[in-house]
């Protein structure tokens, strides 16, 4: 199988995609513009508490206060075996505390913070509030568990807390030592930080998006693609720190005349990802639906008749689709709780074969999932712990023509379909390209500047027109090039940048 990372920067965002046989199979993203990321430490106050919800809402500098559950306990460390010992908070109006992001903000829901501090590092997790020691799951060797326990014991002081991660197995007492100073003097700075900042202030931000992923992904990759010249610096740099990877797998992509992501043929397949509907290989369809308070997935045949009984055409539908759920659930990074329902099966032993089949499916994600038994009514339910935020979060946006119960397509994802179109058309001889789109999504690139580094640098000397229409939809765009000396425009059209 092969196993490729791309990495690109564009419209003001970062793209990480990791691809197996050019099918994509995770998504992450993360802005170019400060902003606030899970991991970030903020230093808040307490604006108030809610007993009836043992929850406190903390100002931490951001749109809305962050939700802190007071008796939340240990569930953030549920993923790992260990014990925790956590006395319930204590606060009153008023307290300046140290919070970290845990889920940012979604919808009219502000984000949600915990007091229990965490320093991600590659073999360790540091818990410099939290009495607990654990470790990896997937460390299965009995002997190996013990000695790398016993090691992080010995790192931390009365209260502390840390965390074996994955990548630890094999890793040296010394390697493990120099990894927890480390953390631990992260941690100091913190507090020295937050010592004479004002509340709102950030006092720690976490790493970037590419630091994270080489940090945290697994290795026998075959090549890194690097579509964007800052970001093949930092990648080539942090793929020289390990050993499994290095330089010579890290390839620079570079063209005037497409991007990265179409040259590989992963753009269609990362636009998919904004339809409700994902196909299924035998002509069946799921759909894909977002709530506030869950995701809910219908399985349908769709074209697919089967060659035998319908229990039978049933049951094949079912089993692809449990395999397909858990690949779009990690594809799109969806979080929390997820309804499926089902085709209806009358054998109670075709439920089970399905249940397993969606269990076994879930495995190979590192975002660990639970599934509940399926009901009579063929409905299964599990949940998947969230890991950043849902692409969907990032490509749609509250459409505002139905009192923003619906989404469209995001000004970023837009910029994105724009960019293409303008490439495809210099890539055909073109010296001036002219775009009639949305009269908002026009307003949006310009006020943004989603396009302004390649119109500074790889479309120097060419001419991008854009042409505002108030009767456009926003996925709606008309382009097309012209090699005219003087164009006949209207007078709205306007010179991008």
């Amino acid at each position: 199988m092969k196993k490729e990372w791309f990495f690109d920067r564009m419209c003001g965002e970062q793209f990480v995609v990791y691809a197996e046989d050019g099918k994509i199979v995770e998504v992450a993203t993360e802005s170019d513009r400060p902003g606030d990321a899970v991991g970030n430490i903020y230093k808040g106050r307490v604006a108030n508490v809610v007993a009836g919800m043992q929850a406190a809402f903390i100002a931490c500098g951001m749109e809305r206060n962050c939700y802190l559950p007071l008796d939340e306990g240990a569930a953030v460390f549920s993923t790992y075996d260990g014990a925790v010992v956590r006395e319930r908070l204590s606060l009153k109006e008023g307290d300046e505390i140290l919070v970290q992001l845990v889920k940012p903000a979604r919808g009219n829901k502000g984000a949600k913070v915990t007091c229990d501090l965490s320093f991600v590092g590659k073999n360790l997790i540091f818990l410099p509030k939290t009495d607990f020691l654990g470790i990896s799951r997937k460390i299965v060797n009995e002997t190996s568990r013990a000695a790398l326990l016993s090691e992080a014991d010995k790192l931390r002081e009365a209260g502390q807390g840390f965390i074996v991660r994955t990548a630890a197995e094999g890793a040296t007492k010394r390697h493990l030592k120099t990894e927890s100073e480390y953390l631990k003097r992260i941690y100091r700075s913190v507090l020295e930080l937050a010592a004479g900042a004002p509340v709102g202030t950030v006092v720690y931000r976490e790493y970037s998006l590419p630091v994270k992923v080489m940090r945290d992904s697994l290795g026998g990759v075959n090549k890194i693609y690097v579509g964007d010249e800052k970001l093949y610096e930092r990648v080539l740099a942090l793929a020289r720190m390990r050993g499994d990877l290095g330089e010579k797998k890290v390839v620079r992509f570079s063209s005037e005349t497409e991007t990265m992501f179409a040259h590989f043929g992963l753009s269609e397949q990362l636009y998919s990802l904004v339809s409700h509907r994902a196909e299924l290989s035998n002509g069946g369809y799921l759909v894909i639906d977002r709530t506030e308070a869950m995701t809910v997935i219908d399985v349908n045949t769709g074209r697919y008749t089967g060659e035998s009984d319908l229990e039978s055409t049933v049951f094949e539908t079912n089993l692809i689709a449990a395999k397909e759920i858990a690949r779009q659930v990690r594809l799109r990074n969806i979080g929390g709780i997820v309804a499926v329902d089902f085709i209806d099966m009358a054998e109670e032993e075709h439920r089970a074969a399905v249940d397993r089949a969606l269990a076994e499916a879930l495995e190979s994600d590192r975002a660990r999932s639970r599934v509940l038994p399926m009901s009579e009514l063929c409905v299964s339910l599990f949940t998947r712990k969230r890991t950043m935020h849902e692409i969907s979060s990032v490509l749609l946006q509250p459409c505002p023509h139905c009192t923003r119960q619906g989404y469209v397509y995001s000004d970023m994802l837009m910029a994105t379909r724009v960019r293409n179109e303008i490439m495809a058309h210099f890539a055909e001889g073109y010296r001036s390209v002219i775009i009639e789109l949305n009269r908002s999504v026009m307003r949006a690139i310009l006020e943004h500047g989603y396009l302004s580094e390649d119109v500074n640098g790889r479309w120097r000397g060419k001419r991008v027109y854009m042409i505002p229409h108030s009767s456009y939809r926003e996925d709606t765009l008309s382009v097309r090039g012209d090699n005219a000396a003087v164009l006949d425009l209207p007078d709205e059209a306007q010179l991008l940048y």
